[in-house]
């Protein structure tokens, strides 16, 4: 039990230090590590480790990144940027813009790749308006997150609350699409007020006015919304996000080399470790144990939804979003209605996202990428992630305990 517990606990610490320049050590390396010290010390079996990574939430995860890689090669960020600013005309309306742009983005090719793709373009916005850094970047970051929580495919957690809890697309988008536009109204209200005396400058600069769209970003946007309509119809989420970077590949003329170079391989490989180090740690008994003492309890009403949510959100800071969901898979069939707890784990451990700069990889991608003006740290993050992860999180368990 022990081996397993320190391998889980020395890999959390690695992971959520973010880098150790002293080790030469990343989130992904830090994972890689933990997942092959599991192996070797004997926590797991070879092959059951092998068998502890979610092939399915890896396969939608390549494939939503590999059609947002088709629009970010074709510069398609770059035009929407400019012609974003053209429109604005002052940072406040800018800022809306980045907001819902960002949230909507989310929900069809996931937080991450918004975040991979969008935060160079941001950075260059910002110097070239001179505009200031942290609301934009936070707004970024935050509504990236919020807007991931409309679909199955908006997040890696979601993706794996699909796959474990058989969610169905159609069903989440229609419970979760009011509760994703009212919570990225607050995301924007909340950013807005915050900085509103930053955001009160003058006209941004003038902007060159160019076409947005080209053959080969309308191509990819008709794949992606025909993804998402095959999704809504029942087809499997992981191999049709496949089959449609596939076909992207077939109906466009971008190299694939240059397509493979903008798909972050370091997330999926920190995922697939993190599924071994925490089938190390379950396989101790250690969270067992822990359930056994501290029973999750059921959802039966509105404070008992509100509490669970609690948890959620406070478990999926302490030992990460994925992890989290990974260590409570077993205690979700104890819920009186497991598909409603399911839901339930997605929303928090969505909007937990925003609660620390570590709380989600797209907080982590926004601010490693904008060092060049200036970044934000994690108090700056707390500042604003703090009340809008309690605030989202308490209407999105009052939402789905009326609801449903």
């Amino acid at each position: 039990m022990w081996t397993g517990l320190t391998v889980f606990l020395l890999t959390y610490a690695v992971v959520s230090a973010r880098r150790l320049g002293w080790l030469n050590l990343d989130r992904p390396g830090g994972a890689l590590l933990g997942a092959v010290a599991v192996v070797l010390l004997g926590v797991l079996p070879a092959d059951d480790a092998v068998r502890a990574i979610d092939g399915r939430t890896l396969l939608l995860l390549f494939g939503m990144m590999g059609m947002g890689a088709f629009l970010g090669a074709d510069g398609f960020f770059e035009r929407t940027s400019e012609a974003l600013a053209g429109w604005a005309q002052t940072p406040a309306r800018l800022l809306g813009a980045v907001i819902w742009g960002a949230g909507g983005l989310s929900a069809l090719i996931t937080n991450d790749a918004v975040c991979v793709l969008g935060a160079p373009i941001l950075v260059a916005l910002i110097k070239k308006h001179s505009l200031p850094p942290l609301p934009f970047l936070l707004g970024l970051a935050t509504a990236s997150n919020t807007g991931s929580v409309a679909t199955l495919v908006g997040n890696p957690q979601n993706m794996l609350c699909a796959s474990l809890g058989q969610l169905s697309y159609r069903e989440h988008l229609i419970l979760m699409l009011p509760l994703a536009l009212i919570s990225l109204a607050l995301n924007h209200a909340l950013l807005h007020f915050m900085h509103r005396s930053a955001l009160s400058a003058s006209a941004l600069a003038p902007t060159t006015k160019t076409p947005v769209f080209t053959m080969q970003s309308a191509a990819t946007l008709f794949v992606i919304f025909g993804t998402s309509i095959l999704y809504t119809l029942g087809a499997d989420l992981a191999w049709t996000a496949a089959g449609g970077c596939g076909v992207l590949l077939l109906l466009t003329r971008e190299k694939p080399e240059m397509i493979w170079a903008r798909i972050d391989w370091s997330v999926l490989l920190f995922f697939a470790a993190l599924f071994v180090v925490v089938e190390g740690l379950v396989r101790t008994g250690a969270p067992e144990l822990f359930f056994a003492r501290h029973s999750l309890g059921e959802l039966a009403s509105v404070p008992d939804g509100v509490s669970v949510a609690a948890l959620f959100l406070v478990g999926s800071n302490v030992v990460s979003n994925v992890p989290f969901i990974l260590v409570v898979k077993e205690q979700m069939a104890g819920f009186s209605d497991p598909k409603l707890a399911w839901e339930m784990l997605a929303m928090a451990s969505t909007f937990a996202g925003n609660l620390t700069l570590l709380g989600s990889v797209a907080n982590v991608i926004v601010a490693e990428k904008s060092h060049e003006v200036g970044g934000f740290g994690f108090f700056a993050h707390l500042r604003v992630g703090l009340p809008l992860a309690l605030a989202t999180t308490l209407l999105g368990s009052v939402w789905l305990m009326l609801i449903r």
